[in-house]
């Protein structure tokens, strides 16, 4: 007997209630490409199909345990409280014994949860604070996880390409519509040419130790709320070149999920937040070589299900929408934006941080924070007190100075990834509006200033609210409002020519996208 026709007779063996310990057998089985899972109760029995595909190897008895337990080991990290354990599946394929020894074959034994909070199904889920608990999660999984060794491929520029190019070799036989392998040939040509022009960057990535043992497939079909808990799960483990990846690419993989999804500002707000998590900003550069990668990858995918020959002609349908509309987002990806540069002007308190987050929504923009880049700069993390006097500590002239100069460094490499930076400071000093006004000139990109005009009486109250409350990177007091009230220089004639006046909690949108020529 072949071993596809033993699983098969193996799965209409366990549908039979009387093989398992309660007597109640599976309410529903799912079949996939490479698994079935079983429903039973509070349980779902994952049993990995006996195939080698190259990619994928599951020929063995010996093969399919070791990556049962390497699921229940890699998805562990992110839903524990889902992966519990490998079971072993006793008798014979006609009367099988769930959890009975010796093993005929072995199954992942997950808790089963609602699958009405998937979100690939239900996108009204996706609000901003769920966005922002993704970010957290996702920065905090990825400062957590395993560094590749050095001596291994993954990482290398020639490894990064492969998969690339194979996407494209692989989706050439599965259309015959002229614009469509056009389009094709257009973007395969891009990512050839920006893969040599990011050669040494990937390097450095690699030495860096950004290559980590990620999750591998991070996209809105595996991301679930099960009540309020946020479940991430479905990560690689039968092909470890997946998921030994760069972090930036794992981020890029659901970052282009939102955009196809009509998510955008979502995704420009989980860019920018895990960007001030992680204080990856170095890695902007490759955002949209693997953003276009991922897109053709879900092309790929796309373009195998509608090569089968049993979809309805409704699924004909969405299916070559969907393969059209991930070759239009990878050609976006291609095209870089022109920069520009936003600085911020105001005391403490005037609401900088609070409203350039429409920007960021609003914009291709990344924004960089002085509070945040001035405690990365001293070691502190999270909301923890620097306990730094008036003018002292990471307040200090020459600290400021510091701070100052990596957010230029960090607003260069910005606007040098095509994308407008938005720098949130108090830009009290003339001399800092000056150096960031050149910034803008050297790199011939767009320049403004959003000057946040708030009353006296606002702002004191908004500083003790703050205070109050403790979340937040700004240590600014009442008396630090003093000194900023005593000191401040005010803008000069010449500067004003730049400013946009901000007198209300609404930012002119409209007239900060004309400034920098750029579209919604």
């Amino acid at each position: 007997m072949s071993r596809s026709n033993q699983h098969a007779q193996l799965v209409d063996g366990l549908r039979q209630p009387a093989c398992w310990p309660d007597g109640i057998g599976p309410d529903r089985v799912i079949e996939t490409h490479i698994s079935t899972v079983l429903l039973v109760g509070g349980y779902a029995y994952k049993i990995k199909k006996p195939l080698d595909l190259g990619f994928l190897d599951f020929s063995t008895l010996a093969r399919r345990r070791h990556f049962c337990q390497e699921e229940i080991r890699l998805n562990g990290r992110l839903a524990p409280d889902v992966y519990l354990e490998v079971i072993p599946i006793g008798g014979t394929p006609e009367a099988p014994q769930p959890f009975a020894s010796p093993a005929i074959e072995y199954a992942v034994r997950m808790r089963r949860f609602d699958q009405t909070g998937l979100l690939s199904e239900h996108l009204e889920l996706v609000t901003p604070s769920l966005v922002d608990r993704l970010a957290d999660r996702l920065a905090g999984f990825h400062a957590e996880i395993g560094r590749v060794d050095s001596r291994a491929t993954w990482g290398d520029p020639e490894a990064v390409l492969f998969p690339m190019l194979e996407n494209f070799a692989q989706i050439r036989p599965l259309t015959e519509d002229t614009q469509a392998l056009s389009l094709l040939e257009r973007i395969a040509r891009w990512t050839e040419e920006r893969a040599g022009q990011l050669a040494p960057l990937l390097r450095k990535r690699k030495a860096g130790g950004f290559i980590r043992e990620c999750h591998g497939d991070l996209h809105l079909c595996n991301i679930a709320l099960d009540g309020d808990a946020l479940l991430i799960f479905d990560g690689i483990e039968f092909n470890p070149a997946l998921r030994w990846i760069d972090v930036i690419s794992e981020l890029a993989f659901l970052l282009m999920d939102l955009d196809q999804k009509d998510l955008q500002p979502l995704a420009r707000r989980l860019l920018n937040r895990y960007l001030e998590l992680s204080g990856d900003y170095e890695a902007l550069p490759l955002l949209g070589f693997y953003q276009t990668y991922r897109a053709m990858v879900r092309a790929k995918v796309t373009a195998i299900r509608l090569d089968q020959p049993d979809i309805s002609p409704k699924m004909q349908e969405e299916l070559t929408a969907g393969f059209s509309s991930y070759l239009q987002l990878a050609l976006r990806y291609t095209g870089e934006g022109g920069g520009g540069l936003i600085i911020t002007h105001g005391l403490s308190g005037s609401g900088k941080s609070t409203q350039t987050m429409s920007c960021i929504e609003r914009l291709p923009a990344v924004r960089v924070r002085s509070d945040v880049e001035r405690r990365r700069l001293a070691g502190i993390e999270g909301s923890r007190s620097s306990g730094s006097a008036l003018g002292g500590g990471i307040y200090a002239t020459n600290f400021s100075a510091r701070t100052y100069e990596r957010l230029q460094q960090l607003a260069e490499a910005i606007i040098q990834s095509g994308r407008v930076a938005i720098v949130d400071a108090t830009f009290l000093r003339q001399a800092d509006r000056q150096r960031f006004r050149k910034l803008a000139a050297d790199l011939d990109v767009p320049f403004l200033m959003l000057d946040f005009r708030v009353a006296e009486a606002v702002l004191r109250q908004r500083i003790r609210q703050r205070q109050q409350q403790g979340s937040d990177p700004s240590e600014a007091t009442l008396n630090v409002l003093e000194q900023q009230l005593a000191t401040a220089e005010p803008l000069s004639e010449d500067e004003l020519k730049y400013v946009v006046a901000v007198e209300s909690d609404h930012l002119p949108m409209d007239e900060i996208r004309t400034i920098l020529c750029v579209l919604d």
